[in-house]
C-alpha cells in the first residue's frame, strides 16, 4: 500500500495517524493493499484556488476529492484490484476553524474529514439525501471503529 503526504500547508499535522487511518479504511473497504493514495496538505491560497477552479465556488474549502482509476469498495472474498485511488487534498486551517467550532480538535477534524475524502474517492457521494445517509453512516463506522469507539447515531457532518 502506497500512501504519500505531502504537507504545504506550514501547519504540523499528525501525519502519521492520518497513514493509520487510510490503511484501516482501505482494509475494511477490501480495497488491494497495493492500491495508492495520496493526501496533499494544503494553505489557505491553495485551497481556495482549487475550490474554485473544480467546484466553481468562492472561499476555500475543507477537502477535495480527486478519484483516478474508479476504484470501489471490495468485498473479503472479492477485493478491489490494486490500482490508483486518487488524491485527497486537506486544508489545516479550515480543519482547524471548524473543529473549534464543533467542539473537537484539528486533529479530530483531519481524521473526518480524511475519512470524508477517502470515500468521495470510492465513488461515495451526498447530493441525494438517501446517498448523504448511507455515505455519513459509513463513514461514522469507520471513525468509530479507527478510534476504538461505538459508531454516534448522529451525523458527524
Amino acid at each position: 500500500m502506497s500512501i504519500e503526504i505531502n504537507n504545504e500547508s506550514g501547519v504540523e499535522v499528525p501525519q502519521e495517524e492520518l497513514v493509520k487511518l487510510i490503511r484501516h479504511i482501505l482494509a475494511a473497504m477490501f480495497v488491494h493493499p497495493q492500491t495508492e493514495v495520496s493526501v496533499i496538505l494544503a494553505d489557505v491560497p491553495t485551497m481556495e484556488k482549487l475550490h474554485i477552479e473544480w467546484m466553481d465556488e468562492p472561499g476555500p474549502t475543507d477537502v477535495l476529492s480527486f478519484p483516478m482509476d474508479e476504484l470501489r469498495p471490495g468485498t473479503a472474498t472479492h477485493p478491489t484490484p490494486a490500482g490508483l485511488l486518487g488524491d485527497i487534498v486537506l486544508c489545516p486551517v479550515v480543519a482547524q476553524e471548524q473543529g473549534a467550532a464543533a467542539g473537537h480538535s484539528m486533529e479530530e477534524e483531519l481524521l473526518l474529514l480524511t475519512t470524508h475524502g477517502m470515500l468521495h474517492l470510492m465513488g461515495y457521494d451526498h447530493a441525494e439525501p438517501e446517498e448523504k445517509e448511507e455515505m455519513f453512516g459509513i463513514q461514522r463506522e469507520l471513525l468509530a471503529s479507527f478510534l476504538g469507539r461505538e459508531a454516534p447515531r448522529e451525523t458527524m457532518q
